[in-house]
């Protein structure tokens, strides 16, 4: 089995400081259940040791806020990993962090701990951004966040930034990028902003509080910023996200695109093996109890049918830059019919056995598979 082949480990840490109005994923600002879902987790690497997953090439760690952890629990938690798997001498390993909790200290924990990729949550670099997304740095934390990360020898790292939302406009967009790649990072995920239901932001449109921008105001700051980027040395490879070459594409996040296994501990993390998906109960407390008690928190489970791997491949395919298998296309007459239609379009391009999607196809990537089914 070469890297390629092997699963990833994601480990949600489920806890905020604070919960910002726009965000969809689990989390809790009650840090006191802490020790329990370090319990949780070791409880869950212990099951799946047993079933087969012993060996990782990629490790990450998302949230809610995994930097909130102190240095005990941090180390406790590493500790609880590398007890109970195994990972490759190369292994990417990734935190995301907060830039409010960016110190030398922390840095040289998580170096000394064998972290060796950082994904930095800036969002802005405007103010009154900040404030309107209710993030708890400022700008000018954000960008001393960015000099210690720097000066703490962390090549590999990247930053997350948000646009697409009323107010920004795309001067104000553009100085945040140019002042970002003036701290020269390797990687950058650029999110068009959702307003999910049941967020803060998600009602406040329903109520007519928050105003969308228009369908065409997206796709303007959306083509904007691939040509910025690309202009500047950054290779487009996933709808949102743009890395310095390709050695600096998340490996980890690559897997989930490419149907490679994952599996993932905590609560709401989701994991994949053998075309089977399942899932963990969207709670903290159930979680914790769960394991506690020594049942799974699994919550739902779901083994595709073949034409739900088909369309699955195409919907995750057609939003990286290697795009999908031509026989996962041609295999039907209407496949080769949209495929000449698409092709002719500037949507999609062949190359090889792979269609690949421009720009183009990336703005309607979500609709693409449904246009090779009948």
């Amino acid at each position: 089995m070469n890297n390629k082949d092997l699963p990833g480990l994601y480990i949600h840490v489920p806890f905020c400081k604070t919960k910002c109005p726009y965000c969809d994923f689990y989390s809790i600002t009650d840090d006191s259940l802490i020790e329990s879902w370090l319990d949780g987790v070791q409880q869950e690497v212990l099951i799946y040791n047993k079933e087969g997953f012993s060996v990782f090439d990629t490790l990450y760690l998302g949230g809610g806020t995994p930097s909130l952890l102190d240095e005990h629990g941090f180390e406790r938690l590493i500790g609880i990993l590398r007890d109970g798997f195994s990972f490759v001498p190369d292994a990417e390993v990734t935190i995301e962090m907060n830039p409010d909790d960016v110190t030398p200290s922390l840095l040289a924990c998580y170096k000394a701990l064998g972290i060796n990729r950082l994904s930095l949550g800036v969002q802005s670099l405007q103010e009154e951004e900040l404030r309107f997304l209710q993030r708890r740095h400022t700008a000018v934390a954000a960008e001393r966040a960015i000099e210690i990360i720097k000066s703490s020898g962390f090549h590999n790292f990247g930053i997350d930034l948000m646009y697409g939302f009323y107010g920004q406009t795309r001067k104000s967009w553009s100085d945040t990028l140019n002042r970002v790649l003036a701290w020269e990072p390797v990687h950058l995920s650029c999110y068009q902003l959702t307003l999910s239901e049941g967020t803060p932001f998600g009602r406040m449109v329903s109520e007519g509080t928050l105003h969308k921008i228009t369908e065409e105001q997206e796709r303007r700051f959306f083509t904007h910023t691939s040509h910025f980027l690309r202009d500047r040395g950054f290779i487009h490879y996933e709808i949102s996200n743009f890395a310095r070459g390709k050695g600096y594409c998340a490996q980890h996040n690559m897997k989930y695109w490419q149907r490679v296994p994952y599996l993932g501990l905590g609560p709401a993390a989701h994991s994949f093996r053998d075309n089977v998906r399942w899932w963990n109960s969207r709670s903290a407390e159930d979680y914790c109890r769960l394991l506690r008690e020594g049942r799974r928190p699994v919550a739902g489970r779901e083994e595709l049918s073949s034409d739900e791997i088909r369309l699955e491949k195409l919907l995750l395919g057609f939003r990286t830059e290697d795009g999908v298998d031509i026989d996962d296309i041609v295999g039907q007459s209407y496949g080769r019919e949209a495929l000449a239609r698409l092709t002719s379009s500037g949507v999609v391009r062949i190359e090889g056995k792979r269609v690949l999607p421009t720009l183009g196809g990336y703005l309607i990537a979500d609709r693409l598979p449904i246009m090779f089914f009948s």
